[in-house]
């Protein structure tokens, strides 16, 4: 594979864990701002940027100051495959 490409498919893999991760979470933005993560992007000038519900804008990943701990996936979800 070439190194392009390779790298392109390493960032888009890190992308979607980070997506994985982010979106369902409660966080804390360094300016007050809280809320459920509720999509993140991948902005060309930004880098990782996440929408907060009930709150206009995008933010960078970098004002998270506080994340709730443990899945971000629905038990339904996070359970699937454990028995």
């Amino acid at each position: 594979m070439p190194r392009a490409k390779a790298r392109a498919a390493t960032i888009l893999a890190e992308f979607e864990k980070a997506e994985t991760e982010l979106v369902g979470k409660a966080v804390a933005l360094t300016d007050g701002k809280a809320g459920t993560v509720e999509n993140v992007w991948l902005d060309e000038f930004h880098g990782l940027r996440i929408a907060i519900k009930g709150h206009e804008g995008k933010w960078p990943v970098s004002t998270i100051k506080m994340t709730e701990q443990g899945s971000a996936r629905p038990p339904e979800q996070a359970n699937r495959g454990k028995r």
